[in-house]
């Protein structure tokens, strides 16, 4: 039983998230009788992961706050989460917001490709638990509170809200037909983080009178506030986001309400992923042929861009159409997220108009500025390795710090940190097994390296600790009934290495 850490840490073995690289039962038996003032335990934060050990599309996160005080409470699982996430932030670094829509450049794109063009952020209210585990009456305030502030507004943000559970059958189709209705959430990610309980109530949508001004509320977030419009306007879009989103939250400030915001990680939101500016720019555009093409991945890459179906995270594109965005949130301010987005987005086109003639975008991609290099102070070591689609061992428990503090070091014999870890970075997987993905250059290595080798060997070998000693016994006439049936067994082996 000394072996097996707490009966309660969760089976993780199969699973490829970041809550599951980063957790272990060490770190889970000093956060499990944790609580936030408001009650968040560790097992709620981590549940969804625990239950989605991951998605064909992306690399999860695994966990979700539960509310503000879940990223300082379980700040030990927390902050590697982010860093994984967030391409090596830590937790020194500080957030940056900037709100100046007349900065953003070139934002309007070419209309025969780019068919609609959207920002949305994420926003909390103080005081109160987060979706995963407020409960009705918190809810139902944070309604209230949302739509006290939107009823000030005027202007071009003169609106109505929606309740989901009072919505008649007319306005449901009608928002149906405008594509603003969000349903009770289906994704396990959501479900099982505690997301759709008591659907629909005290669920809404808020949007003003020419509908490119909208707000969800208590969905995902307590609420997400959404700029957009079916055309390839980003300029304006962003521009009515950038604007509508400060008269909101100076509305909810009068009123007495406090948006949850730290210098550290920026606008706190219930994903992790989402921290920072919570900021998704992006656009539909269709690109049939750069999305063919065998540098589209390294496109994405070098300019910080995701890509989805049009439909959505769980949906595949159809027709040669993506959803392309910005792929970070936290580190970058809004007007930079969305520029990478305008020029990442005017570069996918001129390739597609290049691929439509028969001509070569390789050179293009060749020269393309590499955003991955910027702000080398986020980023960490440049050397360290892209773990992001990787399940083994020695992946789910390098970080980006501890690869930094072994980095330099080297074996008497001259053996490095990469020597042992590049079995694991060139396989990220196995089919059958889950593998160590590290090895042993030298007898020394597993003290060189003790900081990342003792915890691969605790997972390997169900526990082992540091301090546990193994025992050794070559006694065979200890051995009972060693004959077996052999009508079924058909050869016995017994190896070992030295």
């Amino acid at each position: 039983m000394s072996l097996q850490g707490c009966d309660n840490f969760p089976d993780l073995e199969k699973h490829n998230n970041h809550m599951a690289h980063v957790l272990t039962p060490d770190m889970y038996n000093k956060m499990a009788n944790r609580k936030t003032k408001l009650g968040t335990t560790i097992d709620q934060v981590i549940q969804t992961g625990v239950d989605n050990p991951g998605h064909p599309f992306i690399m999860t996160v695994g966990a979700v706050a539960c509310d503000e005080e879940s990223y300082e409470t379980f700040k030990e699982m927390m902050d590697p989460i982010i860093e994984r996430r967030h391409k090596g932030y830590k937790p020194t670094d500080v957030h940056k917001t900037d709100l100046d829509h007349t900065k953003l450049k070139n934002g309007v794109f070419d209309p025969k490709y780019v068919l609609s063009s959207r920002v949305r952020t994420g926003r909390s209210i103080r005081g109160y638990r987060l979706p995963p585990t407020c409960n009705r009456a918190e809810r139902r305030a944070v309604e209230k509170i949302i739509n006290q502030g939107l009823d000030t507004l005027g202007g071009a943000f003169k609106g109505k809200y929606f309740p989901l559970s009072k919505m008649t059958d007319a306005e449901q189709d009608q928002l149906i037909n405008d594509h603003f209705l969000f349903d009770k959430p289906v994704s396990p990610l959501l479900t099982c983080a505690g997301m759709a309980r008591d659907w629909p109530d005290a669920r809404g949508i808020w949007h003003n009178d020419d509908k490119n001004f909208l707000v969800w509320v208590n969905e995902e977030d307590h609420m997400r506030i959404i700029s957009m419009q079916k055309d390839n306007n980003m300029e304006q879009v962003f521009a009515r986001w950038c604007d509508g989103l400060t008269k909101f939250e100076n509305a909810l400030k009068e009123n007495g309400h406090e948006i949850m915001w730290n210098e550290h990680l920026g606008y706190v939101l219930t994903c992790p992923s989402n921290l920072g500016t919570g900021v998704r720019a992006g656009v539909h555009i269709k690109i049939p042929n750069v999305s063919e093409h065998k540098l589209f991945a390294t496109i994405l890459k070098k300019m910080r861009l995701q890509k989805r179906g049009a439909g959505g995270v769980d949906c595949e594109a159809k027709g040669g159409i993506f959803d392309i965005s910005n792929d970070d949130r936290l580190g970058f301010s809004e007007v930079e997220l969305v520029q990478m987005v305008v020029d990442g987005v005017h570069f996918l086109t001129e390739c597609e108009k290049k691929l439509e003639k028969g001509e070569s975008i390789e050179q293009d991609v060749e020269n393309l500025k590499d955003l991955t290099k910027l702000g080398n102070d986020l980023q960490g070591c440049d050397n360290f390795p892209d773990f992001s689609n990787h399940n083994n061992h020695m992946a789910k428990v390098m970080t980006r710090e501890l690869y930094a503090s072994l980095e330099d070091k080297q074996t008497k014999n001259g053996t490095t940190l990469d020597n042992c870890i590049q079995t694991g970075v060139d396989n990220p997987g196995h089919p059958f097994i889950m593998t160590v993905g590290a090895v042993a250059c030298d007898e020394e290595s597993y003290d060189t390296f003790k900081a990342m080798f003792d915890p691969i060997i605790e997972r390997r070998h169900k526990g082992y600790k540091p301090c546990d000693k193994h025992l050794t016994d070559l006694d065979p006439t200890k051995i009972k009934n060693g004959l077996f049936d052999p009508k079924y067994v058909l050869s016995s082996r017994v190896r070992t290495g030295r």
